[in-house]
């Protein structure tokens, strides 16, 4: 995570929100051959832990189970040129806010793994609506059961939760003013509206019609 203090977010239940909405992570792991990586959808459970699956081939499945790992997620990234700012001489930087999870992970069972993939299909159909939402009720008798062996699940109980939330919001408002000025003429309201936020929660912006008072 950042090391910056300014840029500290602390507060669990909003992480937990985050991670659950975006629902897809990069699961990092040191293993006898090396780092690895893998990329895979998580499943926020309610006892605070992750559960995610991968493919059966995935070279790092064969190491998981009882290792410590790190699920990073990430989301509303977006490149911020110091020309946007009011006052001269800074530096190009990167918005972004993220989070970390860490602690070992054990392999799941066939019906925690199926219970993790109905509830993975719940909610990301639930935000499709009014489309009718999928279930796995609609393939064809065996065609779920024959696909079934092809992936692994596994679930990590989280011992660390960090988190980022880096707006700027270290910045002087006549610099935020600009910086937001030009977000919003790229069409960037999802970024707008975290500077905002993360500006307000420290007094350091009013809004767009205050800069520098």
């Amino acid at each position: 995570m950042h090391p910056n203090a300014a840029f500290g977010w602390t507060d669990e239940a909003a992480m937990w929100a985050f991670v659950s909405e975006r629902a897809f992570a990069h699961i990092f792991a040191q293993t006898p051959d090396g780092p690895m990586v893998a990329h895979a959808p998580v499943v926020v459970t309610t006892a605070g832990n992750l559960q995610f699956h991968l493919a059966r081939a995935n070279r790092l499945v064969p190491h998981l189970d009882g290792l410590t790992t790190l699920a990073g997620v990430l989301g509303d990234d977006c490149y911020v040129s110091p020309d946007w700012y009011a006052r001269p001489n800074q530096v190009p930087t990167w918005l972004y806010r993220a989070v970390e999870a860490e602690g070992p992970v054990r392999r799941m069972s066939r019906d925690e793994l199926v219970a993790q993939l109905d509830a993975l299909s719940a909610t990301m159909e639930a935000g499709l609506a009014p489309k009718p939402a999928w279930t796995r009720a609609k393939m064809a008798d065996g065609t779920f059961e024959a696909m079934l062996p092809g992936i692994v699940g596994f679930e990590m109980k989280v011992t660390a939760l960090r988190g980022t939330l880096k707006f700027n919001q270290h910045k002087l408002p006549e610099d935020i003013a600009g910086m937001v000025a030009a977000l919003r003429a790229q069409g960037r309201d999802d970024v707008v509206g975290l500077v905002e936020e993360q500006a307000f929660a420290r007094s350091t912006y009013k809004g767009p019609g205050e800069a520098g008072a």
